[in-house]
């Protein structure tokens, strides 16, 4: 029984992750690799990609300062609202990206209860780079969070009440306590943070625009020319995204291990 189960696992991942990933690379190299480099040496398909790496380089630490303060509150704190933030950090799982989107659209939009105010004072959120920055932000805020909260649950508060009680100020309780046992945990949160910021497609197609070479990160770029029947070129930035998961996932994998 156990050999039946292991196979099963190996066939259902063969055929449902590494068939897939296998066909991106090569619908990508299909013609060749000069095609696949043309492709992603275009300038909307770098601009894409920095667009892609700097909402990420923005999202990360807020998100993992914002995930990090959440799961030590509710870990080694008990305080009234604590079962709601609990259930505020799980909303973006239980919520469409897609509602999130149109959420902020409803919010900062041009006929939204914000949008006015703002575009009287020239601050444009939506089909801008804030817009898309605050809904990754949504999106991926609770992976940070998720990962550790088992963790300093499992900890327990011994150590930091001993720390408190030798004369330990909060900051130097979790800089010197706290962070060296959530350290490795906090960075496998940070990179799960950072695969999905960079593959965020539903919220972020709301609020983008799609305004090719300004708004539209690497999903969008992919899903634009899938539909204008360039296939190599979706399948070549298509490759890069996932090329990017892949080393986020092994370094994930990396730090695990050590940890």
């Amino acid at each position: 029984m156990r050999w039946v189960l292991c196979l099963a696992a190996v066939g259902v991942a063969v055929l449902f992750l590494v068939l897939p990933l296998a066909a991106v690379f090569a619908e990508a190299f299909r013609r060749g690799w000069e095609p696949a480099v043309r492709a992603l040496a275009d300038p909307d398909a770098l601009a894409a990609v920095r667009l892609t790496l700097l909402v990420a380089a923005v999202a990360v630490p807020v998100n993992l300062v914002g995930g990090v303060a959440a799961a030590w509150a509710i870990a080694k704190f008990d305080f009234p609202g604590r079962r709601l933030l609990m259930v505020l950090i799980e909303l973006p799982f239980s919520v469409s990206p897609v509602i999130s989107g149109l959420v902020y659209v409803l919010v900062f939009g041009a006929q939204g209860w914000l949008g006015p105010w703002l575009e009287e004072r020239g601050v444009q959120v939506i089909f801008a780079l804030p817009g898309i920055v605050l809904a990754t932000i949504f999106v991926t805020f609770p992976f940070v969070a998720r990962t550790l909260i088992p963790l300093m649950q499992d900890q327990g508060r011994t150590e930091e009440e001993a720390a408190a009680t030798l004369g330990a100020d909060g900051w130097r309780m979790f800089r010197h306590v706290t962070l060296p046992n959530i350290r490795w945990a906090l960075l496998s949160g940070v990179l799960l943070c950072n695969a999905r910021a960079m593959g965020e497609f539903g919220a972020v197609s709301v609020v983008s625009g799609h305004v090719r070479g300004e708004t539209n990160t690497m999903p969008l770029h992919v899903e634009i020319l899938y539909n204008e029947y360039q296939f190599v070129a979706a399948f070549a930035v298509a490759g890069l995204l996932a090329l990017l998961a892949l080393v986020t996932l092994g370094a994930k994998a990396v730090l695990e291990r050590a940890g």
